[in-house]
């Protein structure tokens, strides 16, 4: 199941997940790829939004408004559906209307294969420039020889201190669970992810491991009016 939360509020863009891309709101656009790969749900704070999906046929759930984080929405949503232990969850971000689906099918595929059931959890990330690995907007993950996740930043890691011909890996804000593991994921914390502002690393911390899958992408997350301008550029 791919669940896509949808806080209506938003410091820096206000309703953006409602925003009008080319003639569809942002989030729907997003739903309608998700659903081309798997059972689809919005979990949303909003009553408009709410509406605003059912026009388009696609299921919504009104959640708690208090939620810290997406995490946190997808979990009450899991709650509310009455997910089993082993039902594999996609946390699909509302502002991601251009993901491709190729990307939500290498995240369930790979959810499947992991073997280690106690904690299962999938991410993703591109390769990019040494100027985007600058940007503090874009976080950067270093990765194992098992492509297992040993850390996350903001800043420009790993640090290259020779100068060497390097691609940095920028991750891409896709998560993949089982129920059981976003369960676990929402009880537990860290002060290193207060520190980033990034949650991920509290499963680095309390040494579980997040499988990472590299994959191409067009794709931009929408957080600034900018990005909105461009993504309403983008036919």
């Amino acid at each position: 199941m791919i669940i896509i939360p949808a806080r209506l509020s938003s410091s820096r863009l206000p309703n953006k997940v409602l925003a009008d891309i080319n003639g569809i709101p942002m989030v729907i656009r997003t739903a309608l790829t998700a659903q081309k790969v798997d059972n689809t749900v919005i979990a949303t704070d909003s009553e408009e939004v709410i509406k605003v999906a059912k026009k388009y046929n696609i299921k919504a759930i009104l959640t708690d408004k208090k939620h810290k984080s997406g995490s946190d929405r997808i979990k009450e949503a899991s709650d509310i559906l009455k997910l089993n232990q082993n039902e594999l969850i996609i946390n699909l971000q509302g502002d991601e209307p251009f993901i491709e689906k190729e990307i939500l099918e290498k995240v369930k595929t790979t959810l499947e294969e992991i073997e280690n059931k106690n904690f299962v959890m999938a991410s993703c990330y591109k390769q990019i420039n040494e100027i985007q690995a600058e940007d503090p907007n874009i976080v950067k993950v270093v990765i194992d020889k098992n492509y297992d996740a040993i850390y996350f930043s903001r800043s420009k890691i790993p640090y290259n201190r020779d100068n060497f011909v390097h691609i940095y890996k920028g991750h891409i804000g896709i998560y993949g669970f089982n129920k059981k593991s976003l369960d676990k994921f929402c009880e537990i914390s860290a002060e290193i992810e207060d520190i980033e502002k990034l949650e991920q690393l509290r499963v680095i911390y309390h040494s579980y491991k997040i499988k990472m899958i590299e994959v191409k992408t067009n794709s931009i997350g929408i957080d600034t009016i900018e990005d909105l301008q461009k993504a309403r550029s983008i036919k």
